[in-house]
């Protein structure tokens, strides 16, 4: 939708007497004040995180379902809906709600339009650069990965585009699972001069010498700031070992704190952290390590309006967490003074591609790079007729219809999905191209495998990644959401200790047999042996089983009976 016919929407809309159309009209009257930060302070920070190489505007559905644990029960960032809402003092049926929440989301969708697409973001980092040009714009990572032609050109695509945007510092995760090699080709070749790629926490696994710069020193406004970059600590636990065989991760935060100590020696007076632990990680880590003045956090995909403050024994850390796919750009600015940070702004700006016009340059830009593969990318799979969308704690729809089409296509009896947060959303009435597919399946390890599991075996994956999702104690979580589960039930008690939270398994009306075998599809293998093994790419799978179908309706969702979380506010 352009500009013109976004307008002739909300005129209609208005006309109708529909409140989301009126409040919209507004802000397509306010889109400069919207987008106008006054400058503040003496050092400026700009962040985006975990774009998942969407180059274009989408929809991106926040989800109904985010259950914190432990001490994070019940606070940011794990509020959804209303509850969100009320925590941040921000309005109902406004942009800032369809931004931030599921609520009205089809509704609000057809209303405000897409976020993202980075015509859009390059226009606003130009915008706030023009009264900030020493800004920094930092990028968490999971950028190279999350569509078709990001993996076709192995990154490539968003190399270009994110050097054109100018990002300046980055850390990465996603980025991993094209392989070491890659990586390094990438910063030394591209990156080279232009972008510096720092993660302290990126160790050689022989001697533990750093694989990458811990952090970049650079001067802001007469003021010596240091971005310490902290990449996902689990790569090689979440992602194939094989891909980055040499390198060891972890949090690693007693060196985290050496290095914090090592930058503010070299005459850093403001730190920061650009990290993709998962916003629930760095709460715990900026308790614990002293010297940071605010964390740009990622990885979980929270689009936090406001920072959360934590006080340590050096002070207070701010704590952030940008969004995802290129719908979020964050403002940080900081009042420097006598080497430590005072004062603070932050805005998390949501990118209204209605609001904003595309950038010229980065719009020629993403033609080309998008012209080799549009063939392939348009290719009309099916046409949905409910709303598609994968963020959750359990399954979405878009995750049902990925397993519905592995049970059929492999006469499986259950299907597993990996939890992935990446995936754009479809409204009712969209078709399903493969690029959409691509969108929730683009990954260098795509296999499907098909498998006999005995139901004891299916309890303990169940229950392995229930522990990694809501152990009480952040530094055990690995920020995804729980496995998609096609033709099982079972009842799941967030609350539990480990090995007690799965119960009450059953497959077609009848309890799940521990010591029986079950014929079980999959995919997203981590193992070496299954990539030798081969196997169809995931998308070739749903894609056979979507051109069969041709609509997709709406279906029961294989989500389970939740157990002690009346009254949660991260539950809808």
């Amino acid at each position: 939708m352009n500009r013109r016919d976004f307008l002739r929407t909300l005129a209609a809309a208005s006309a109708a007497g529909l409140p989301l159309a009126a409040e919209a009209a507004r802000a397509e009257r306010d889109a400069d004040v919207f987008y106008t930060v006054p400058r503040f302070g003496n050092v400026h920070l700009l962040h985006f995180t975990d774009c998942h190489a969407q180059l274009l505007p989408t929809y991106y559905r926040e989800p109904s379902v985010n259950l914190g644990s432990g001490a994070g029960a019940g606070r940011p960032p794990h509020l959804v809906g209303d509850a969100l809402l009320g925590e941040f003092s921000l309005r109902p049926e406004t942009r800032e709600a369809y931004a931030f929440t599921y609520l009205d989301f089809v509704r609000a969708a057809r209303i405000y339009g897409k976020l993202g697409g980075f015509a859009h973001i390059a226009t606003l980092v130009k915008r706030l650069r023009a009264d900030r040009p020493d800004a920094l714009l930092l990028d968490g990572g999971d950028t190279w990965q999350g569509s078709a032609t990001a993996l076709w050109t192995r990154g490539q695509d968003m190399v270009e585009v994110t050097r054109a945007l100018g990002v300046d510092v980055m850390t990465g995760h996603w980025e991993f699972t094209y392989g070491a090699e890659r990586v390094q080709e990438i910063i030394t070749g591209a990156f080279r001069d232009r972008t510096a790629f720092v993660a302290q926490n990126v160790r050689t696994a022989d001697f533990g010498d750093q694989v990458f710069p811990a952090y970049a020193l650079r001067e802001l406004g007469g003021v010596p700031v240091a971005v310490i970059g902290q990449a996902f600590p689990y790569t090689p636990i979440a992602h194939p070992r094989y891909l980055v065989p040499d390198w060891s991760f972890g949090i690693r935060e007693e060196e985290l704190q050496r290095v914090v100590d090592e930058a503010r020696g070299k005459g850093a007076q403001a730190v920061v952290l650009l990290s993709h632990n998962g916003m629930d990680v760095d709460l715990k880590l900026a308790a614990r390590v002293a010297g940071i003045d605010a964390i740009l956090g990622g990885h979980t995909h929270d689009g936090v309006p406001k920072p959360v403050i934590v006080a340590n024994r050096g002070g207070k850390t701010l704590v952030t967490n940008a969004g995802c796919n290129g719908k979020f750009l964050a403002v940080l600015d900081l009042d420097v003074r006598n080497g430590r940070a005072g004062d603070f702004r932050y805005q998390l700006l949501p990118v209204f591609s209605n609001l904003l016009p595309a950038d010229v340059e980065m719009t020629a830009l993403i033609t080309k790079l998008r012209a080799p593969y549009l063939d392939r990318l348009r290719e009309r799979l099916a046409v949905t007729e409910t709303l598609l969308y994968r963020r959750g704690n359990f399954n979405g729809t878009f995750d049902q219809v990925i397993v519905d089409a592995l049970r059929a296509e492999k006469n499986a009896e259950i299907a597993f999905s990996p939890g992935f947060r990446f995936g754009t959303t479809l409204l009712p009435g969209e078709t399903i191209s493969f690029e959409q597919l691509m969108n929730q399946t683009a990954i260098t390890y795509p296999y499907v495998t098909v498998s006999e599991l005995s139901g004891e075996t299916i309890k303990a994956i169940l229950e392995d990644v229930a522990d990694n999702l809501f152990n009480p104690d952040p530094y055990y979580q690995q920020g995804g959401d729980m496995v998609r589960v096609g033709g099982l039930r079972y009842a799941c008690e967030p609350g539990a200790s480990m090995g007690s939270r799965i119960s009450a398994l059953s497959l077609n009306g009848k309890p799940v047999e521990a010591d029986r075998k079950y014929k079980v599809v999959g995919w997203a293998p981590v193992s070496e042996e299954s990539r030798a093994a081969g196997g169809e790419a995931v998308w070739d799978v749903v894609a056979r089983y979507l051109r069969h179908e041709k609509t997709i309706r709406s279906r029961p969702l294989n989500v389970p009976k939740l157990i002690g979380v009346a009254g949660n506010p991260g539950l809808a």
